[in-house]
């Protein structure tokens, strides 16, 4: 299973968000539940950099399944939310589909 845990703050605030995981839904280059949720992620991730000139703190895992994103507080926060909060839009609607392969956990 892909577990997403999103941090945050109590403003509203994403601060940071961590994927860990495979979602074994079927063979490795064939699962759509994986392809989907690294598009979604990824896809936010090159956005924020493409569109706002600033690059989050991003480490990931050598072999796949894991990804963890730190976005920093800048002038361009507001855009930096905007595109994180429709990058969770789009994992909620995997997860209501394919919720046996991949769970969002919110800390606030």
């Amino acid at each position: 299973m892909i577990k997403i845990t999103i941090n945050e703050q109590p403003s509203g605030r994403i601060s940071s968000f961590e994927m860990k995981g495979h979602a074994d839904f079927a063979e490795h280059g064939k699962d759509l539940v994986c392809a989907g949720a690294s598009a979604v992620s990824f896809g936010a991730i090159n956005a924020v950099i493409a569109l706002t000139g600033i690059t989050p703190d991003i480490e990931q895992g050598s072999e796949g399944g894991y990804l963890k994103v730190v976005f920093p507080e800048t002038e361009q926060d507001e855009n930096i939310q905007l595109i994180v909060k429709a990058m969770i839009v789009s994992l909620q609607t995997i997860e209501r589909d394919y919720g046996q392969h991949i769970k969002l956990i919110f800390n606030r």
